[in-house]
């Protein structure tokens, strides 16, 4: 009879070794064109020639992580750049919950486009520009109101393992500001360069926290070279 294969670590937190969930984000290459305007949720194309920063990527990131990519094709792009620059991988999860905010009637304009399109609107926004949507768009609130289910979905889908999650600005100041119980507004002023990297890890259990559960932040927008 062949001896059926185990896991060296069992899938719970056993009293002295918590279990942790660790999500690496990545935010996408540059965008093509995208200059001084709000994209948002449109599909633009990326600058992948950036090889060296790619392969930086590649050694950094941990095998046999689970990958994730939001239904934007400048992220599923990115992804690829980086599996193509030395690490393995299985197929792409997609999670159209990590989409980069929507701006509504504002997407592709530049703010000077936005102001002559509605004065008002535009105004009123920026009384409250994180908790205040654009029209027929969301709010940076809201965001992280449809980011945060999908971040705790997936932690306890794959609790335990690590999470490679190519996605936008937006949705990792959500995460993070999930992750630090951070208001809207303080969550929006984080930097999120194009291809930097944020470690967050949800860690479940152990000696300190019993059956307790926390998340910890292990760096923000890092630059791996």
């Amino acid at each position: 009879m062949q001896r059926q294969q185990t896991n060296s670590r069992p899938p719970w937190p056993t009293n002295d070794e918590p279990r942790i969930t660790r999500w690496w984000w990545v935010r996408h290459a540059p965008v093509i064109n995208g200059e001084d305007r709000l994209y948002g949720q449109e599909d633009l194309d990326c600058d992948v020639s950036d090889l060296p920063r790619f392969q930086a990527l590649a050694r950094h990131l941990p095998e046999d992580a689970v990958w994730i990519v939001t239904n934007l094709s400048r992220t599923h792009k990115t992804a690829q750049a980086i599996r193509g620059a030395g690490i393995d991988g299985p197929e792409f999860v997609v999670e159209t919950d990590f989409a980069e905010q929507f701006f509504g009637d504002w997407q592709g304009l530049t703010w000077a486009e936005m102001e002559a399109l509605d004065a008002g609107a535009y105004e009123e926004f920026w009384r409250n520009p994180s908790g205040n949507a654009p029209p027929e768009g969301e709010s940076f609130a809201d965001l992280i109101d449809r980011t945060a289910p999908a971040v705790e979905k997936l932690t306890a889908r794959h609790a335990g393992r690590d999470i490679v999650c190519v996605a936008h600005g937006g949705s990792i100041r959500a995460a993070i500001a999930q992750a630090l119980d951070l208001h809207h507004e303080r969550g929006l002023s984080i930097s999120i360069d194009t291809l930097s990297l944020t470690r967050i890890d949800h860690v479940e259990g152990g000696v300190l926290h019993g059956k307790g559960k926390a998340w910890r932040v292990g760096g923000v927008n890092a630059v791996i070279r």
